[in-house]
């Protein structure tokens, strides 16, 4: 008999003994002498018994498991928020199942699919890019499922939150480039359904405005991945000669405006100072190191979860939906 298939009845049957006895001996129960506890333990440990956990869940209608949506995992963004999860996640009793949408809107739907046929107890949910449409959510909450969304929120749906501060961050980031002398600033902008595009790109004009700098049209850029870049060098390269400053909306769009400008005769700061947002490794070692806004992953992470399991140890309260907001912190390097 395979050890990943033993069960109580299996160590019954062996034992010679019941298989409540070995129920109430594997859970320490005082009516149990300690020699037939002993012998129960020992058996068990001997052919790896493992308690059914699908048997367990359907006992507690509860499974103790999360469902995690992210758009990517690669990015240390999404990596650190993952962490500050976990850590809290485990040390409360409860595990992670992890499914990334890849930025895909159909991705999405099947990951919450799949995780609520998991029977998770809870999902935390950063949207993708391409999400327009929410019913996959709605349907989730409508069963009873709490959900708490993180990062990248959907606005339609009534639910707990984290995210950035991401007006206050890119007014920030806008204002130390006007600081240091700079007045004709692109910014290479995530798309505006994304309500951190929307957010990011009001702190950035918001900073134009409070130092009496009009906003050009033309040197917003709808630009926000590494890919996105270098596919439209040449659009940004046009606009360039016209520049002073870049506010990308992440890192990776930053470290990338730079290698592209410098590629063509551009010195970082003084041409052109950069300025991203995340402050993930990259921003240290990219040449030179760059100036970001950090944006406190693995903080979020922890939050996130924390009020999910608020939710899910309290049933039957009445809990208002909380919006957690995390203020980003400037970091000043030499791409400034």
């Amino acid at each position: 008999m395979k050890s990943s298939h033993i069960t109580i009845k299996d160590i019954a049957r062996i034992l010679g003994i019941s298989a409540s006895t070995v129920s109430r001996a594997l859970k320490d129960h005082p009516d149990i002498s300690e020699e037939t506890r002993n012998l129960v333990k020992t058996f068990a440990d001997k052919v790896h018994y493992r308690p059914n956990a699908l048997a367990l869940s359907l006992r507690r209608q509860k499974t103790y498991t999360l469902g995690l949506i992210i758009p990517e995992i690669v990015h240390h963004f999404f990596s650190s928020v993952i962490s500050g999860m976990e850590d809290l996640a485990y040390g409360e009793g409860y595990h992670m199942m992890i499914c990334q949408s890849n930025e895909n809107y159909y991705r999405e739907v099947i990951n919450t699919q799949a995780l609520l046929d998991h029977r998770v107890d809870g999902l935390l949910v950063s949207i993708s890019k391409t999400t327009r449409e929410f019913n996959h959510l709605k349907t989730a909450l409508d069963n009873g499922t709490p959900i708490v969304f993180f990062d990248r929120i959907c606005d339609e749906i009534e639910s707990d939150r984290v995210l950035t501060d991401d007006f206050e961050g890119a007014r920030v980031a806008t204002s130390h480039l006007i600081e240091q002398g700079r007045k004709n600033i692109m910014h290479l902008a995530a798309p505006k359904h994304l309500l951190i595009g929307k957010n990011r790109m009001k702190g950035y004009k918001q900073a134009l405005s409070n130092y009496g700098i009009p906003f050009n049209e033309e040197f917003l850029v709808k630009c926000d991945t590494r890919e996105d870049v270098f596919s439209m060098q040449q659009h940004i390269l046009s606009i360039a000669p016209k520049v002073d400053g870049i506010f990308a909306v992440n890192d990776s769009t930053a470290i990338a405006a730079m290698q592209i400008l410098q590629q063509n005769g551009y010195k970082i700061p003084s041409d052109i100072a950069v300025i991203g947002f995340g402050d993930g490794p990259n921003a240290t070692i990219a040449h030179p190191p760059l100036s970001t806004v950090e944006q406190k992953g693995y903080e979020m992470g922890r939050e996130a979860v924390r009020l999910l399991i608020q939710r899910l140890e309290n049933p039957g309260a009445q809990i208002n939906f909380q919006t957690k907001i995390l203020t980003p912190t400037l970091k000043k390097r030499e791409s400034t």
